[in-house]
């Protein structure tokens, strides 16, 4: 019943993710949601997500941040993460190993296929990782990509967010019992 909102792979965290293992299996996109996903809601980048973009370049991954924000707040997020060489080269976020789309319109497929089109990436070599199920996971899989969704990180949220996360109870109750054999996928 709710199988296209069920994500491929269901963690605690972003931070939690086997990126090297990601990467031996011929991952080389990620695609991101900000917002609870890779800091509190409306955090700008902390030392944290830094490190991970590090580790994720380094791993050979590019990175695309994939927003309904306003450009002010996802490109804020990109400028903390990159380096200073990278910001002047492609100054409108719109390449390099990091990244970005503002107002993406998710979980219209469009703004999953403009990030891989960005990184250079198909579905068959990009994820994606959000917090969200009825806008992150659920246009992630409408667009043909392999989904983490993760536990937010932080449970202030805007209200619109705090109503969809009930529904997502339901969904998560009938996602679990799928993957304990209860219910068939």
């Amino acid at each position: 019943m709710f199988k296209n909102l069920y994500p491929d792979t269901y963690l605690d965290s972003s931070y939690v993710v086997d990126y090297q293992d990601l990467y031996i299996q011929g991952y080389r996109g990620i695609i991101y949601d900000i917002d609870n996903t890779l800091v509190p809601h409306g955090a700008p980048a902390d030392e944290r997500a830094k490190a991970l973009f590090v580790k994720l370049r380094d791993l050979g991954f590019r990175v695309c941040l994939l927003s309904n924000n306003q450009k002010p707040r996802v490109e804020m997020f990109r400028d903390g993460v990159v380096t200073e060489e990278e910001k002047d080269r492609y100054p409108d976020g719109k390449g390099g190993v990091v990244c970005y789309l503002e107002n993406a319109h998710k979980p219209s497929v469009s703004g999953y296929r403009k990030a891989m089109a960005l990184m250079g990436t198909d579905i068959n070599s990009t994820i994606f990782i959000g917090d969200q199920i009825f806008t992150d996971v659920w246009g992630a899989n409408r667009a043909g990509l392999r989904t983490i969704l993760v536990k937010p990180i932080h449970p202030k949220e805007e209200i619109q967010i705090v109503l969809k996360r009930y529904l997502e109870r339901i969904v998560l109750h009938f996602y679990q019992r799928s993957r304990n054999g209860k219910e068939p996928a």
